[in-house]
């Protein structure tokens, strides 16, 4: 295990619109706000898209991704964290659990999912040192990296 220690900057209090896509509109208010780092909390609805619900097998290297349709509303629950890529830009890295009629679909938002209705978010800031995320050769996912 890696760790680095910051402390707490910034807190912002967001409402995402019908429609906005997770994970870029959150991204994108970081990059304006120049939140370089922090964690996400989400709670709201979403309505289209899709989750990475793990590998298809343990074994291939890059993993082949699992992809799950959003397909309709769906109760939203999530956590994440922003992290910049090399090229200095905010990546989060997002997942979420999404629930409709008893069932529940868990899973990574990197691909994107829209807001439907509306969902709310915390992002706070952590004023830390070296975090990064770099792509790592082995598997191709951008992993945190902490110098």
């Amino acid at each position: 295990m890696k760790a680095t220690e910051g402390t707490v900057g910034r807190v912002f209090v967001l409402r995402l619109e019908d429609g906005d896509l997770i994970p870029d509109c959150i991204e994108q208010f970081a990059r304006e706000k120049n939140v370089v780092v922090g964690y996400v909390l989400l709670i709201g609805g979403v309505g289209a898209g899709s989750v990475v619900a793990g590998p298809r097998d343990f074994v291939s290297m890059p993993p082949d991704p699992l992809l799950l349709p959003v397909d309709g509303p769906h109760e939203v629950i999530g956590i994440g964290l922003i992290a910049p890529d090399d090229g200095g830009t905010p990546r989060l890295h997002i997942h979420g659990a999404l629930g409709r009629a008893g069932n529940t679909l868990t899973g990574c938002l990197r691909n994107g999912v829209k807001t439907w209705f509306m969902a709310e978010a915390i992002l706070c800031e952590i004023v830390a040192g070296s975090v990064r995320r770099r792509p790592d050769p082995r598997s191709g996912l951008s992993l945190l990296d902490l110098d």
